[in-house]
């Protein structure tokens, strides 16, 4: 073993999540599209069989030596147990079809049952295959939708912004449903296997909503949410800006942040220091284009900004690698982490040896 890799992957991310150096920089390829692509299937295909998403994901984090495997098969999955429908892509994510909450049938909303939805269950079958597949060696990363973000998909974003602004009381009832919904089906997965859950919450971010509403609706549900999740969560905004909540941010008790690439990763890291550590912020979108040289040039930059004293994995700004991001960008990204991403080095000096 190399100094480089003196370390699991899990160890790795505890030291660094733990706001000390590990032996290298811990990096995410968050490609939960890409099993179903080195297979020649599409998605709905792919999706469809709870094994061939875990031989996806081990066979992945093989080729690209990276530090987790991702249990997420897609966003829209959470609306199965409401009675919603998914649209297919043959070249993209899957995506809720039409909403089914409307403001009238809130009071009358059951909590869905996690265990017994077949498509929630492939996912749980998903996740007790990576780990025993991985064992301890790696984190498995599941995911969850925040109950203030799902709404989104339940009601779609105009009928849902209209609630939180006119309708508090049944805002707070529909907050409560999917508080529970989100706290049992996180639970689901990491009594599955899955090491720690991704919180997904873009609604939080200042992108969408105001820094004072954010603490008033977004804070207060992920303080509620997450102390009842029995395992470490990292929050991510989906490519949202976070530096304006990045103080509050650590009141919820999450261990982490996904952060997009619109802001500065220096001043993130700044705001965040010992209090929370960073996820991020290579841009997805861009990475579909990158050549090797601009990949190395990208990680390296992100390293340089942020990783010094642990508390931060460099990942994508999303939190879900567009299908279209080639083999080679994600094999630059790869390789560009190995060769510079040791600690007590200066950053593009990193060379095997």
């Amino acid at each position: 073993m190399t100094a480089r890799d003196a370390m699991t992957s899990l160890e790795r991310v505890l030291t660094t999540l733990g706001h000390s150096e590990p032996d290298r920089v811990p990096f995410f390829l968050l490609n939960n599209l890409h099993g179903a692509k080195e297979m020649g299937l599409e998605p709905r295909e792919y999706f469809r069989d709870p094994d061939l998403v875990a031989r996806g994901q081990l066979g992945l984090r093989e080729k690209y030596r990276d530090d987790c495997l991702y249990s997420f098969f897609y966003a829209a999955i959470e609306m199965y147990p409401w009675g919603g429908e998914v649209n297919y892509s043959p070249d993209g994510p899957p995506t809720a079809a039409e909403p089914v909450i409307h403001r009238r049938n809130i009071p009358s909303l059951e909590v869905p049952d996690v265990e017994s939805n077949p498509d929630l269950r492939r996912v749980l079958d998903a996740t007790e295959s990576m780990k025993k597949g991985i064992g301890d060696e790696a984190p498995i990363i599941g995911v969850v939708m925040s109950p203030f973000s799902l709404p989104v998909m339940q009601m779609g974003f105009a009928e849902y912004l209209s609630l939180i602004y006119e309708y508090p009381e049944e805002f707070w009832s529909l907050m409560r449903v999917n508080r529970e919904f989100c706290v049992r089906w996180a639970n689901a997965q990491l009594k599955a296997g899955a090491t720690a859950i991704c919180y997904f919450d873009p609604v939080s971010s200042p992108t969408i909503i105001p820094e004072e509403l954010y603490g008033k609706t977004g804070l207060a549900i992920g303080k509620s949410t997450l102390g009842r999740i029995e395992g470490p969560t990292a929050t991510h905004l989906a490519s949202g800006i976070a530096l304006p909540i990045m103080p509050r941010l650590p009141e919820t008790g999450t261990a982490a942040v996904g952060v997009g690439d619109s802001e500065d990763l220096r001043s993130l890291k700044a705001s965040s220091l010992g209090r929370i550590s960073l996820l991020g912020n290579l841009n997805g979108i861009k990475m579909v284009n990158w050549d090797h040289r601009q990949a190395e040039e990208a990680v390296v930059e992100a390293i340089d900004a942020a990783a010094a004293g642990g508390g931060f994995i460099l990942s994508d700004n999303h939190g879900e690698l567009p299908l279209q991001v080639p083999e080679d960008a994600m094999m630059a990204i790869s390789e560009a982490v190995h060769e510079h991403g040791r600690y007590g080095i200066a950053p593009g000096e990193g060379k095997d040896g």
